[in-house]
């Protein structure tokens, strides 16, 4: 079998282990050469459940070495740091996430949290070459190695530096692949009409640099932003759009399963009500629909609310 035997047989495997839709999504993981983004052999590789319990100080067993590219065609983590437990995601949770975001050939998407530009390369396999695909990552290193390994992909280009603070234009599609506590206001302000985002709300222990929570999905309406869960997450944590007290109604709404009725995030301004998630006067996650009636024009909202918000790493 050749490596294009395997990758076909890996992309088969994620789309029915994820129950994927999207079939230029299925034909980008079984095109996309995950070893040259991956760096030069040997690799480590491990489940997800030992790489999260090498995170949280619990015994790393689990993990393995490679040097066949093969190995790399599995449901696997690879670790990029391994002294920061920092690795690839997962395959088949990456697939189901981005699957969510419904794209389409000619989107323009944004991906923060980007690594080393595997999923971003994936991403702009099914935007296609008429699509554009701007990615971020606040590691330098991971940064540089993102360029390096995208400079193929004309329809691509990779921002070094806190993904937050940046403006990514107007886009169809946003991936967010770090924890936050809340949909940033200018990502909401960005979306085109119907346009997605795809992010894991967390609520993140003090001291930890991961958390817990759901991968939620969030739509641009004309009556404001719908809202539903994708899946249940443990990631690490972004390094900004944390606030202490959100992360705090976060772990109570998690804790009660409350999380799960997720169905709107309202931009309007209201009185915290027991509809309200994790409630602050920029954006609250609500298990409230969308209203008949027009809510407050996402288009209103504050460019710069952030400072109203602790930025604060948890």
């Amino acid at each position: 079998m050749t490596l294009d035997d395997y990758r076909q047989f890996y992309a088969d495997e994620i789309g029915i282990a994820a129950g994927l839709k999207s079939a230029p999504l299925l034909a980008a993981y079984a095109s996309v050469p995950r070893e040259k983004f991956m760096g030069p052999p040997p690799w480590r590789i491990a489940s997800a459940d030992a790489a999260m319990m090498a995170l949280m100080g619990l015994p790393r067993e689990g993990y393995s070495t490679t040097e066949n590219p093969r190995d790399l065609y599995h449901n696997v983590l690879v670790a990029l740091d391994p002294a920061r437990y920092l690795n690839n995601g997962q395959p088949g949770a990456l697939a189901r996430w981005i699957d969510a975001l419904d794209l389409q050939a000619g989107d323009r998407v944004y991906h923060l949290g980007c690594g080393v530009g595997y999923y971003t390369a994936i991403l702009a396999e099914v935007a296609g070459a008429c699509g554009s695909v701007l990615a971020s990552e606040v590691d330098g290193v991971l940064a540089d190695r993102a360029r390096a390994n995208l400079a193929a992909y004309p329809n691509v280009s990779v921002h070094g530096g806190d993904g937050a603070a940046f403006d990514p234009g107007e886009c169809d599609a946003i991936f967010i692949n770090a924890g936050v506590t809340h949909p940033h206001p200018l990502w909401l302000q960005r979306l085109s009409p119907n346009g997605r985002i795809v992010l894991p709300l967390t609520a993140a222990r003090d001291g930890t640099l991961w958390g817990s929570g759901i991968v939620a999905k969030i739509t641009r309406r004309e009556n404001g932003f719908s809202a539903c869960p994708v899946a249940p997450v443990a990631i690490y944590s972004c390094t900004s759009v944390r606030d202490r007290e959100l992360n705090s109604q976060l772990g109570r709404a998690l804790a009660s399963k409350a999380l799960f009725k997720l169905r709107s995030v309202r931009t309007d301004p209201h009185d915290q009500k027991d509809t309200c998630l994790a409630h602050h006067e920029v954006v609250c996650l609500s298990t409230t629909d969308l209203p008949v009636g027009s809510q407050t024009d996402p288009a209103t909202i504050s460019r710069s609310p952030e400072p109203a918000l602790d930025r604060e790493r948890q």
